[in-house]
């Protein structure tokens, strides 16, 4: 494998993929971030079992090849490197290293074969539909501070995304509870929301989505199934598991009239 890219497309594309790793790992493979040099793109994976971010950016590909290499190393090694940099990927079977270069800079990072790395599957069904990054932004600022952080309420760590209807009127609603305080606020339902299954979305998910939305284009396709949720954000695609429980009647404790 090698490919030339540039530093800002390096850099934007390991920013969104590594923030998947956990910091320690006893799985290696974990660690790292795989990396497929195809036709004019390079393509970035990251996973920690339950979450798989991908993300690819242009690049000069002179040799395609799949390998991985450790992702935060990666990242902050491009990060250090000067604005507007050409930045070299270059993957030789017969030398076990990554070697990253950029002007007089050179770094060996060690590998794991791609053949290794787990790739979750991919649902074929489920509810499709598209929003604008602004309501779904909105959504998640109004609930996430209220999603637990007590694991033994498991069910409760995280956004609950569910369809009601208002006086006719499809919602898409976003709500949370620590079990003292509850958050809530919907948006009309985009269309083919209408129906789709009520997921809980577990709180690391929602994190990285809404960090992923800064950098997003206008628009929002997201698949939902009762097993895992998927956001595709211009090249940037999270698919996650959800949480495998039932969210409390959260309408009991609203006061009526509110």
């Amino acid at each position: 494998m090698q490919l030339t890219i540039e530093r800002s497309a390096l850099l934007k594309a390991l920013g969104h993929v590594q923030s998947v790793v956990e910091r320690r790992n006893t799985i290696p493979i974990l660690s790292n971030v795989l990396l497929s040099a195809g036709r004019d793109r390079l393509s970035f994976a990251a996973t920690d079992l339950d979450m798989e971010m991908v993300d690819e950016a242009e690049a000069q590909v002179n040799v395609e090849g799949q390998i991985t290499a450790p992702a935060h190393t990666l990242y902050e090694i491009v990060r250090k490197l000067p604005d507007g940099a050409e930045v070299s990927l270059t993957y030789n079977g017969d030398d076990p290293r990554l070697t990253v270069s950029a002007g007089r800079s050179r770094f060996n990072l060690p590998v794991l074969p791609a053949g290794d790395f787990p790739v979750m599957s991919t649902e074929t069904s489920g509810s499709q539909f598209t929003m604008a990054k602004d309501d779904l932004a909105r959504l998640i600022d109004k609930t996430r501070f209220a999603v637990s952080t007590e694991e033994t309420r498991y069910y409760l760590n995280g956004l609950y995304f569910h369809t009601v209807a208002e006086q006719g009127v499809p919602l898409l609603r976003a709500v949370a509870t620590d079990g003292h305080r509850l958050a809530l606020a919907e948006t009309p339902a985009p269309e083919g929301a209408a129906g789709s299954p009520g997921v809980i979305v577990p709180r690391k998910t929602v994190d990285q989505v809404r960090r992923l939305l800064d950098d997003a284009p206008g628009a929002v396709q997201l698949m939902v199934s009762p097993q895992k949720i998927r956001f595709e954000l211009g090249n940037a695609s999270l698919t996650s598991k959800v949480i495998d429980g039932a969210f409390p009647d959260y309408l009991r404790v609203i006061p009526r009239g509110n």
